[in-house]
């Protein structure tokens, strides 16, 4: 476990391993927003160590729209720079190899259900009163305070407690919800932050270790800007607005000759005038109805009638050019299809090249945020074996050979060769994963 922050040895060269590199962090939980969580440790080049139940393991495995390989394609990027150990926390000894895991640790993640790990003697007391330098984060669906802190937390709920799903879509229809799980990835996110900062506190300011306390509720209510004051001073209840926000204009989204969305947005003064020149029409850049910020609000309606017919006389990619090189904001509406087939992403290593032991070369997220002297990287493959790495991390803490055999014959752990006979369903604690 890292006691302090080493100095580079000069601070004009860049240090391999990223800049987590020396943190070990050991990750309990599954499905989503935990998990994730582990996965941005790793990135940055914190060894992470995975503890899954004997048998099936952590449910992403086998979680996904399409499999590949008869595999799971989420895994691949959810199980990356990870190992993987087996252990049974139903059992006594279970918990107490992985309280001698969390002992080794300088972070520990969990997203079960509130209560949980305290259950199993490894909530933050008890981690604490053995190693009180480590970071403890806690991802759930409420949190760990309030009246909802025991419901079952999906991101679906989350997003929709929180105000998120209400101002989404279009006036009068239900509320939909984006094709992702955003509100574990915010939360994730939150958790993320708040352990760099924890550990600021820790190896920068001399503090011990603190506990981490995220949840998808506090992470989408988190981007709601003004909304609640909103009401709170004036009684208005922001309703959702469909493509465009009320008088921000203009800014929308278009449909091109080609039948593709265009996003288009000029909704600041210069902005404004040099898409009315980009339009052939320059007049209307001083036109009174146009010509500032309140009266384009005013206008919005026919500004995107005006806007929507020039638009579908170009093509997506016609439009493209022409806006960009005049300095408007412009952008088609991409399918994963476009993100694939344009090298920008290559470029910026938003995709790269990736071999996978079950699905072969792959084009993957790259890591971001990206850093100039200690960038993250992908290092190693998700484990596609559960308890890959059983043996190895628990013969470091002193479990020897013949105990390993005994405890996989018990049901404890999981070992490759040895499979558990432990129940492999998932654990009905879990929490922070959309349904």
């Amino acid at each position: 476990m890292t006691d302090k922050i080493a100095a580079a040895p000069d601070a004009t060269t860049p240090i391999s391993g990223g800049p987590l590199s020396g943190l070990r962090v050991i990750e309990f939980g599954q499905l989503l927003a935990g998990p994730y969580v582990g996965t941005l440790l790793g990135d940055f080049g914190a060894e992470v160590v995975k503890v899954e139940l004997p048998g099936a393991g952590d449910p992403m495995r086998d979680w996904g729209r399409l499999r590949h390989n008869d595999h799971s394609l989420w895994w691949s990027i959810i199980g990356r720079n990870k190992r993987s150990v087996s252990l049974n926390l139903r059992t006594k000894r279970g918990q107490e190899l992985a309280a001698e895991l969390c002992a080794t640790a300088d972070i520990v993640v969990e997203n079960f259900r509130p209560g949980t790990m305290e259950r199993w003697g490894l909530g933050p007391h008890d981690v604490h009163a053995r190693n009180p330098r480590c970071i403890y984060a806690r991802v759930s669906g409420y949190g760990q305070t309030g009246r909802y802190r025991d419901r079952v937390g999906f991101a679906s709920a989350g997003e929709a407690i929180a105000g998120l799903r209400y101002i989404n879509g279009h006036p009068g229809l239900p509320p939909p919800r984006t094709g992702l799980s955003l509100g574990d990835t915010l939360a994730a996110q939150s958790a993320f932050q708040g352990i760099l900062l924890a550990l600021y506190a820790r190896d920068a300011r001399g503090l011990t270790g603190q506990v981490v306390d995220a949840s998808i509720v506090d992470a989408c209510f988190s981007v709601l800007e003004s909304t609640i004051v909103e009401y709170e001073k004036c009684g208005f209840v922001r309703q959702p607005t469909g493509t465009r926000l009320p008088r921000i204009a203009p800014s929308n989204v278009y449909r091109s000759k080609d039948g593709k969305w265009v996003v288009i947005a000029a909704n600041a003064d210069t902005l404004w005038r040099r898409l009315a020149a980009a339009m052939g029409r320059p007049e209307l850049g001083e036109d009174p109805r146009f010509a500032t910020h309140h009266a384009r609000g005013e206008h919005e309606d026919l500004l995107d009638e005006i806007i929507g017919e020039w638009a579908g006389r170009h093509t997506a990619a016609e439009l493209d050019t022409i806006l960009n090189e005049a300095g408007v904001v412009c952008a088609p509406v991409y399918t994963a299809e476009d993100i694939y087939n344009d090298p920008y992403f290559r470029e910026r290593e938003l995709l790269v090249p990736h071999v996978d032991e079950v699905h072969g070369e792959m084009s993957v997220p790259g890591v971001v945020p990206k850093l100039s002297k200690t960038p993250g990287a992908i290092r190693s493959s998700a484990r596609w074996t559960v308890g890959a790495d059983t043996a190895e991390v628990l013969g470091a803490i002193g479990v020897g050979r013949d105990e390993l055999e005994q405890l996989a014959r018990e049901g404890v752990i999981g070992l490759p060769e040895s499979p558990s006979g432990a129940d492999p369903s998932a654990d009905s604690a879990t929490a922070s994963t959309e349904g």
